[in-house]
């Protein structure tokens, strides 16, 4: 999509638009929330704090997500987005610092920042784009009427009952999400023309992996503050190696070969903007959530290795592996790979080792640790094999 000459959308540059350091120093307050998340799954180890960790996750990614769909569409280096971007930060900083609270007193904080960023993106994208393109502006007023009406469930949600909330915000947030899959049907004026939404998938694409980036650090922060130079506990300094080894056999899983098949897929691709959101909007978060839970795990591991493994520990250990993998499974098909063996072995032999060390209980966290990493390695070793004989990428790589 290409603005006129002095305008606030982007230049057609070959499809190929590079973050820009403002959209870096943005992404910065993902790293303080995805670190939130964590915390407030730990402190919430269970099947409703899991429910609430993951509606809180769902609003972190939709926002962090329509901000990188603006400035795929709206320069970054010029001043109007620039300053959009600085409030959007204020307001992920407000809604990220309530994450704790949310389900407790700080429930109309986290609304109000959440909320805050769909009525700033909203009102920018259809005064900024109205005579570029009336197409896009046209399409942002179907988005917001879609947020408007979720807007009362979210804030009935925040005045609500905490052990209610869970519920009004999981059905605010399920419209946020229905919305984009319709293509923000409406009466009267329909739905957004597919074309409409085209992206630089170049761009896109390496804002997702700089969110993954992201999410693989906040693991790395965790083996930092939970360790705190415990080297003289051989128990301690293998959960250390574990963790780290099982962080960079996860990075392995997506940036090895994947990464630069998605951006050629994307450079060819027609409808953009359709396969983008179903990739990058909605596979992602998957694997986002999956890294999120491992790094849950990790501080488990840390913090009591020698611990017996019990069910909820035991849950994240190889829960978060599986989730991760079914995200990069489900993402590498969409951008042409066929369905991967070793991927789709490597969740089920999580699963069964979940079940088996439930069942046993006598292992201890650091032993489930490096079981899972084994399977991660598996997985590894089975996509390097498959990419390497396969004589193309992306749809004609064979499993």
């Amino acid at each position: 999509m290409g603005g006129r000459r002095g305008g606030l959308l982007r230049e057609e540059k070959n499809g190929r638009y590079e973050p820009s350091p403002v959209e870096l120093l943005f992404d910065l307050v993902f790293v303080f929330a995805a670190t939130q998340l964590s915390v407030f799954l730990l402190k919430h180890l269970d099947l409703t704090g899991l429910l609430e960790a993951f509606v809180l996750l769902l609003a972190v990614w939709w926002f962090w997500d329509h901000i990188v769909w603006t400035t795929n569409w709206f320069n970054p280096d010029k001043w109007p987005v620039r300053l959009v971007l600085f409030v959007a930060m204020g307001l992920g900083l407000v809604m990220s610092t309530s994450i704790l609270g949310a389900f407790e007193d700080l429930g109309v904080v986290f609304v109000v920042g959440y909320l805050g960023m769909h009525v700033l993106r909203g009102a920018f994208i259809i005064v900024a784009a109205w005579r570029e393109s009336r197409e896009l502006a046209m399409n942002l007023v179907r988005a917001s009427i879609w947020v408007a009406i979720s807007s009362p469930l979210w804030i009935i949600g925040a005045v609500a009952d905490p052990q209610q909330r869970v519920w009004w915000w999981l059905a605010a947030i399920a419209l946020n999400y229905f919305g984009p899959a319709v293509r923000y049907w409406l009466p009267v004026i329909g739905r957004s023309p597919v074309e409409s939404w085209a992206v630089s998938g170049h761009h896109i694409s390496e804002r997702a992996q700089l969110f993954v980036i992201i999410a693989l650090g906040e693991s790395v922060l965790v083996m930092g503050f939970t360790f705190r130079g415990d080297w003289m506990n051989p128990a301690s300094a293998f959960a250390l190696f574990a963790t780290l080894v099982g962080t960079l056999l996860l990075w392995l899983i997506y940036f090895n070969n994947t990464a630069g098949v998605a951006q050629k897929f994307f450079e060819k691709a027609r409808e953009s903007g359709r396969l983008a959101a179903n990739a990058y909007t909605y596979l992602h978060l998957v694997i986002v959530a999956g890294i999120v839970l491992v790094a849950v795990g990790d501080e488990l591991v840390l913090a009591h290795p020698d611990d017996p493994l019990d069910p909820s520990t035991a849950a994240v250990v190889f829960g978060g592996p599986a989730l991760y993998i079914l995200g990069n499974l489900l993402f590498k098909h969409s951008v042409g790979y066929r369905w991967l063996k070793s991927n789709i072995i490597g969740i089920l032999v999580l699963i069964l080792l979940f079940l088996l060390t439930t069942a046993l209980g006598s292992l201890t966290p650091l032993i489930a640790s490096w079981l899972a990493n084994a399977v991660i390695l598996a997985v590894v070793i089975g996509e390097e094999v498959a990419h390497r004989r396969s004589p193309a990428v992306g749809a004609n790589l064979a499993p």
